[in-house]
């Protein structure tokens, strides 16, 4: 069990990583993104999006490699259980 405390996050943080968790999980899209894409594509600031893709990371729940970002298995797996929705 995880037992590591954690400072709160500001809802704008919170807000953009889960909009990273449902992009990286976008059926419509190829399963891997570059971080500029994803600014791109939401619309935010590279700072930003880097800092969440960090935490993300971090915790296990994207993967990163060079400059592609992708799902991490265990947030596929989240998704077909059907416990990740908007």
């Amino acid at each position: 069990m995880h037992t590591e405390s954690r400072e709160p996050r500001a809802g704008d943080d919170v807000r953009l990583e889960r909009a990273i968790v449902l992009q990286l999980l976008r059926d419509d899209h190829p399963k891997n993104w570059s971080r500029a894409e994803l600014a791109s594509e939401m619309d935010v600031e590279m700072a930003a999006v880097e800092t969440a893709l960090s935490r993300l990371h971090a915790e296990g729940v994207l993967r990163l490699e060079n400059d592609e970002v992708s799902a991490s298995p265990a947030m596929w797996r989240l998704d077909e259980l059907e416990l990740i929705s908007i």
